[in-house]
């Protein structure tokens, strides 16, 4: 069955994780809680099609992460008219971003992008490190190192962010090949990285209680008393800790 395989895969993913990005995942853990620390805040980015939500104000998590989204809404309706001569490319966009929010340097940022090269991704990324915000990215290795970059400084996330944690997608993204069926079948990253971020998660909660910071853990807003808790004691501590 169709569904053993794409199991199995999944156990092979998760087994590739913790066997290559041990050392990354700690890394990372030891990087956030020393910015907690210093009274820097950690901001979570697009990751995976929004896979950083699994980790913000969810049971079982903690208040110190930061949802990083940004839009920009223009108003200019009129009749359909191809744009294809026109050159759409929005490098420098990251920098007002940036600087229109809360951030600061020596703030933590975590972006995503499995391919390590899509545009606004690696322009908001190249413009915090210009800044001194500390990135750290989500991406495939197998996926970034078969791609062209498409940023003018040539070159892909991997290749200038503080870290790399590789969610070790293949190329292309999806895991298992179907007889029958042309394109192959599931993506990887969104599995993985949630994985990737819990583990770090936990990471930080080590290294924070060794330091004698031990951190409020939010409580699920539908199970009884969750609620009350999370706003008298979780939010109030993390206004005035950051933790």
């Amino acid at each position: 069955m169709i569904l053993d395989d794409y199991q199995n895969r999944v156990d092979a993913l998760f087994k590739q994780v913790k066997e290559t990005q041990r050392e990354n995942i700690i890394t990372a853990g030891k990087m956030i809680a020393d910015t907690i620390e210093a009274g820097g805040n950690i901001y979570l980015s697009g990751i995976c099609h929004s896979i950083e939500m699994d980790l913000f104000n969810r049971g079982g998590g903690p208040a110190f992460y930061r949802v990083f989204h940004y839009k920009l809404d223009v108003e200019s309706d009129a009749r359909e008219r191809d744009r294809s001569d026109l050159d759409t490319n929005m490098e420098g966009l990251g920098a007002y971003i940036l600087k229109a929010s809360t951030i600061r340097p020596g703030d933590i940022l975590f972006v995503g992008s499995v391919s390590g090269r899509t545009a606004s991704v690696v322009d908001l990324a190249w413009e915090a490190k210009k800044m001194g915000i500390k990135v750290i990215a989500m991406s495939s290795m197998s996926y970034a190192k078969d791609v062209d970059p498409v940023h003018s400084s040539g070159k892909k996330l991997y290749e200038f962010v503080d870290l790399t944690l590789d969610n070790c997608a293949p190329s292309a993204e999806a895991m298992l090949h179907i007889d029958g069926i042309e394109a192959d079948f599931a993506a990887a990253s969104g599995l993985a990285s949630s994985f990737i971020l819990w583990s770090v998660t936990s990471v930080v909660l080590d290294e924070m209680m060794k330091r004698g910071k031990t951190p409020l853990l939010l409580k699920s807003a539908n199970y009884p008393g969750g609620t009350d808790y999370n706003n008298t004691e979780v939010y109030p501590h993390y206004k005035k800790h950051g933790w």
